[in-house]
């Protein structure tokens, strides 16, 4: 009865019938949670532009986010913990491969030659790589004779074919605001596009990553019902491995020495807003709102990560960049739309099969058959 109550309040949600003040209310939290992260792209850009370090950024990152999330995973989760196998370890072992140490590794890579809005661009490819990878895998099934399996397809083929365009076709530079000069020079891009195509695959690299650890989740969280507890580990086997290839890259003690606030807030910001505050904020739109609602507000962050770069970066617009994400933007709502129609198709055949049952059970009961018996 508690799972049904849910999903009534989050489909009251999405069609409207909910009060005003809670619709505002997950609207503003929606809003809020883009911004939080469009705001992480362009600070993670500055703090590349005064000089950290990729690698000293990214543990720096990941110990301040295990340090904000292991104690409430320990907490809350203190009884849903299953106890700890060789197997889930190794299985947490590839999760930080690809959720912490691929994932922000190419990031960062891509966005020392690209800029953060063609970083969130190409990021709205995640959806329909999930989708290739898990149907690779046999997890996701492929129904092209469907319309929801024909919208995933086509959507997945848009989005990659969006960022094959942003990847091999600049364009003209369509506009470019000098504001960052009266914001704070040392935030502003010296080189605004160091490489496009190079800086482009190691974001489709990270988009990969992203999926690949997305896919990997399933078959972990099946053994381990622990979410928060899954995170804190992932976090735990990313940090081991940044700290290895740090022992080998990055062993300059000066690099990992804080040299002035702006380096802390973006530190921070990435630290804490990031991976604590946008953490938080997507669970409870999710727990309000349902996956679908939160997904479709994506694109907003690539509309405010456009206009943060262009006022505080100075980065520049290109028309190759405009076309390929607004192709990945519709690529994204075809698969969005069609995850959303096969869902509700299955839990159409899940509820006329139950009433089936039902009705089955009922007949081949005594009182059923009693009447059915005295049915002339």
């Amino acid at each position: 009865m508690k799972l049904e109550r849910t999903k009534e309040i989050k489909a009251e949600v999405i069609m409207g019938t909910e009060s005003t003040p809670e619709k505002v209310k997950l609207l503003l939290g929606v809003l809020v949670l883009q911004c939080c992260l469009a705001g992480f792209h362009v600070v993670t850009r500055a703090a590349l532009n005064m000089g950290i370090s990729k690698i000293v950024f990214t543990v720096y990152r990941n110990s301040i986010a295990l340090a904000l999330l292991a104690p409430f995973a320990y907490m809350l989760e203190k009884k849903n913990r299953p106890p700890l196998t060789f197997s889930l370890l190794v299985q947490f072992f590839f999760l930080a491969f690809c959720g912490i140490t691929c994932n922000q590794g190419f990031y960062l890579l891509g966005l020392h030659y690209l800029s953060p809005t063609y970083a969130s661009a190409i990021q709205n490819t995640v959806p329909a790589i999930t989708f290739v990878l898990a149907a690779c895998l046999r997890l996701e099934q492929v129904n092209i004779n469907k319309r929801y399996g024909m919208a995933k397809v086509i959507g997945t083929v848009v989005s990659i074919g969006g960022a094959t365009i942003i990847t091999l076709y600049k364009g003209m530079p369509l506009m470019n605001l000098k504001l960052s000069h009266m914001l704070g020079g040392s935030f502003a891009s010296p080189n605004h596009v160091l490489n496009w195509t190079v800086g482009c695959l190691f974001l489709l690299g990270n988009c990969f990553a992203w999926s690949g650890w997305m896919v990997l989740q399933a078959p972990v969280l099946k053994r381990y019902p622990a979410r928060l507890s899954v995170l804190a580990l992932t976090l735990v086997f990313g940090l081991v491995q940044l700290l290895a290839i740090a022992a080998f890259c990055e062993n300059d003690s000066e690099k990992w020495k804080l040299h002035s606030g702006g380096e802390l807030f973006t530190i921070l910001y990435a630290g804490l807003v990031a991976s604590g505050v946008a953490l938080s904020l997507q669970i409870w739109c999710i727990d309000r709102g349902g996956a679908l609602f939160t997904a479709i507000f994506q694109p907003v962050q690539t509309v405010m990560v456009a206009i943060m770069s262009a006022v505080i970066l100075g980065d520049e617009l290109y028309t190759g960049g405009i076309i390929g994400a607004v192709l990945i933007v519709i690529g994204l709502y075809f698969v969005l739309w069609g995850k959303n129609e096969e869902k509700r198709s299955s839990n159409n055949q899940g509820n006329e099969s139950d009433l089936s049952r039902h009705l089955l059970r009922d007949g081949s009961s005594p009182q059923a058959k009693s009447v059915t018996n005295e049915i002339p």
